[in-house]
């Protein structure tokens, strides 16, 4: 993994732009956006439905491939008008953690082994899969439900271990959709509070997609998008 320097953000993207069709049947998600972030920072991404907040966030993740633009996540370089980068599998495992609003847990594996999942993939010998699973999960203080299958778990549970699955080969870059949409206020503030942590002390960047105005002061910055464009150059809170 390439070392990062204190100028050099964990995620830098400039003149980003992705588009769907051609013609008269063009729609431009994304137009020109431009965004940083440094190690140990949260942001937030608002804005309406349809303003290209989660296209934003899967192209700085990778999933889908933008129209144009220029792209470095933790110190490399993976996309300047083409993906640079051989193998996206294998960067998406080493530098990018995913949250989602709904935890997607998959319902035949116990809290462990939800998060071992993802060591198994990048080929970490099981034994010490589940020792790291075991303390992400005492880390994020539900360790006691290691054994639980996700029907047995709580909202604030599962949202847990998924991050702790998120967390698991250590990712520089968190990218979040909605992460406390389906909880209340007070397992919302938790779960912001555990991502704060996690930007501090594993010094993370971490992007979030929300609409949740209950966790907007746990933000560093705010960005807003509308019809693909960035509105500012983040509302520093």
């Amino acid at each position: 993994m390439a070392a990062n320097t204190p100028s050099q953000p964990l995620v830098e993207v400039k003149g980003l732009s992705k588009h769907f069709g051609e013609g008269e049947s063009r729609v431009d998600a994304l137009r020109d956006v431009t965004i940083s972030v440094e190690a140990g920072e949260v942001v937030g991404l608002l804005g309406p439905s349809g303003s290209g907040k989660s296209t934003l966030l899967n192209a700085i993740g990778s999933i889908i491939q933008p129209s144009e633009g220029w792209m470095r996540l933790d110190g490399e370089v993976v996309y300047d008008n083409r993906w640079l980068s051989r193998d996206l599998r294998h960067m998406r495992l080493e530098k990018i953690g995913f949250i989602f609003q709904t935890h997607n847990l998959l319902p035949f594996l116990d809290a462990t082994d939800n998060v071992a999942v993802v060591l198994h993939l990048a080929g970490v010998p099981r034994g010490d899969a589940i020792k790291r699973s075991e303390a992400l999960l005492d880390y994020l203080q539900v360790g006691h439900r290691k054994h639980a299958w996700p029907s047995q778990l709580s909202g604030g549970e599962a949202q847990r271990v998924a991050i702790a699955r998120a967390l698991a080969n250590r990712p520089r870059i968190i990218l979040a959709d909605e992460p406390t949409a389906a909880l209340d206020s007070v397992r919302a503030g938790i779960v912001m509070d555990l991502l704060r942590k996690l930007a501090v002390e594993q010094q993370a960047a971490i992007i979030a997609v929300t609409h949740d105005d209950k966790i907007f002061d746990r933000f560093d910055r705010i960005f807003h998008l509308r019809d693909g464009r960035l509105d500012d150059g983040g509302d520093q809170l």
